[in-house]
């Protein structure tokens, strides 16, 4: 068949949706032999917007169009045609090479002014917009609803005349605006993430428990302020673990157990967990804190690794030394790499959350690196960020839509 004989057809249907709307129509496709080159539907509010691109013989385009005009009538829907040159088409197919890439806006509300400022900064970037879904579920008018989530992924394709730039540009934005915002490129490895590994204290728990103990032991603000100065990374941290720590000698070891059942637990973890866990991620704690407390977590909640430090123990009381290594920034990178190596999987296909300066390596070294309510050094050196809402957050990063998660709830 020569392409003049060709007519290429965009076809546009909308208004209120309605079972049998798509079979209706595609059936009058096939009774035609006419080729469905690209299709795409969506529903907002009952209401249907489907595209579809065909490719027919010239001699029967006039009879597929009349019968849609009848079938669009009778469904009470509107429609409309666009040709489509082979020029036209030809640049189309051969813009699908170009890099994708997955941004995904999140917040307790999205507002039409975060929207415009980041696909301003897209469209200025020389990058398209091919698809829009929102992964939350439906807003409810109430904005007095405290632990409300709205979150809006888009698909863009092409390459960003300076990546870097451009990331920047979004974590300004997310700050000013309040809201977050993930910038991933769409691979292989992003689509199949398989280990996440989580800081403890201040991530997966609203306290550092070091401090906790030295409150019980009445030295909370001595080791309060040492805490605040090396997660702002103003101190070393396996320094300022060893001057805490001593700081500790002779509190009894029950005050851990009364502090383990009491943990405030921050908002999201348990159904963070229960989604991952069905998922079949590999889930770990790797925390400059306490296997103890770890340990709690880990039975609570199901994480299969934790490591963290161990306190030493004489007569039941805290010596104010620790056991075996300092796990500190450096050491939990290494057992990000240990973990992804046991688990047998990509270094890419890792994911690692956390909010202080001592977790700085670990989030440059896995695949995605998410800081969480993070101290402004980690929010500045790193390229994904949740500062909105709980850690649940973290599912829509890896593109968990809120109908899979209800469904097999």
């Amino acid at each position: 068949m020569e392409n003049s004989q060709l007519e290429l057809i965009l076809i546009n249907i909308s208004g209120q949706d309605h079972p049998g709307v798509t079979s209706a129509l595609s059936e009058i496709l096939a009774k035609y032999n006419a080729a469905i080159l690209d299709i795409g539907q969506a529903d907002i509010h009952h209401t249907l917007s489907l595209g579809i691109l065909i490719r027919t013989e010239a001699t029967v385009s006039g009879n597929i169009m009349k019968e849609l005009l009848f079938k669009a009538s009778e469904l009470n829907v509107n429609i409309r045609f666009t040709p489509v040159s082979i020029s036209e088409y030809e640049d189309w197919v051969g813009r699908q090479g170009k890099n994708r890439w997955i941004i995904t806006l999140l917040g307790r509300r999205l507002t039409a002014r975060q929207i415009a400022n980041v696909t301003a900064e897209i469209s200025a970037q020389g990058m398209n917009i091919d698809a829009i879904q929102r992964l939350t579920g439906r807003m409810p008018l109430n904005e007095e609803q405290p632990l409300s989530k709205s979150c809006v992924e888009l698909s863009v394709r092409g390459t960003p005349d300076d990546v870097h730039a451009m990331q920047a540009r979004f974590m300004q934005l997310a700050q000013e605006d309040e809201f977050d915002i993930s910038m991933q490129e769409d691979t292989l490895y992003r689509r199949c993430r398989r280990l996440i590994c989580f800081d403890m204290d201040s991530t997966l728990i609203e306290t550092e428990v070091i401090d906790e103990l030295a409150i019980r032991a009445g030295v909370g603000d001595k080791v309060k302020e040492i805490t605040e100065r090396a997660m702002r990374g103003e101190i070393d941290f396996c320094e300022s673990f060893r001057e805490r720590v001593a700081l500790l000698k002779g509190l009894d070891v029950s005050v851990m157990d009364e502090i383990a059942r009491n943990l405030p637990i921050t908002e999201g973890v348990d159904r963070m967990m229960q989604v991952l866990k069905r998922a079949g991620y590999k889930t770990a704690i790797l925390s400059g804190g306490f296997t103890y407390f770890g340990n709690y977590l880990k039975q609570k909640f199901g994480f299969d690794y934790v490591y963290a430090n161990e306190l030493e123990i004489v007569d039941g009381r805290l010596t104010g030394r620790y056991v075996g290594d300092i796990v500190d920034g450096r050491r939990k990178a290494e057992l990000l790499r240990l973990l992804a190596q046991v688990e047998n999987v990509n270094i890419a296909q890792t994911i690692a959350v956390g909010d202080g300066a001592n977790d700085l390596p670990m989030l440059s070294t896995a695949g995605l690196g998410i800081a969480f309510h993070a101290k402004p050094k980690v929010k500045a050196n790193d390229e994904q960020s949740i500062s909105t809402i709980g850690l649940d957050g973290v599912l829509y990063f890896l593109g968990f839509k809120d109908s899979f998660i209800t469904e097999n709830a």
